[in-house]
């Protein structure tokens, strides 16, 4: 779970969200530190190679037809491959490292 601006937001009901969108084949959501919000869920997407990336305000858009704004991801990676262990389930520890360590060079985030 999330901590957002004092509200509970599920990475699951936004990875739902998410997983619905035609053009992405993998999504994971976690949640980075925020200096207004204490925290923000970001969006990690894997999409197929010959789909335009999608970008922050699209992902915001598809998402927001279905979200509250505070459940609307901050930010958006695309990666090739997601962690997941030898069991094939998503490793949402090394995720949330790797998200750390990515956002923690790119300074606040701005929505």
């Amino acid at each position: 779970m999330i901590i957002s601006g004092g509200e509970n937001v599920y990475p699951a009901e936004i990875e739902r969200v998410l997983a619905a969108h035609p053009d992405v084949h993998d999504v994971a959501v976690v949640g980075v530190p925020h200096p207004k919000w204490g925290e923000t869920p970001i969006a990690v997407l894997r999409q197929d190679g010959a789909a335009p990336r999608l970008t922050i305000e699209e992902v915001r858009a598809y998402a927001g037809q279905r979200l509250a704004r505070y459940k609307l991801p901050t930010a958006v990676s695309h990666v090739e491959a997601l962690p997941r262990n030898p069991s094939g389930k998503l490793d949402k520890v090394a995720l949330r490292a790797w998200a750390l360590s990515e956002y923690e060079t790119a300074g606040p985030l701005s929505h």
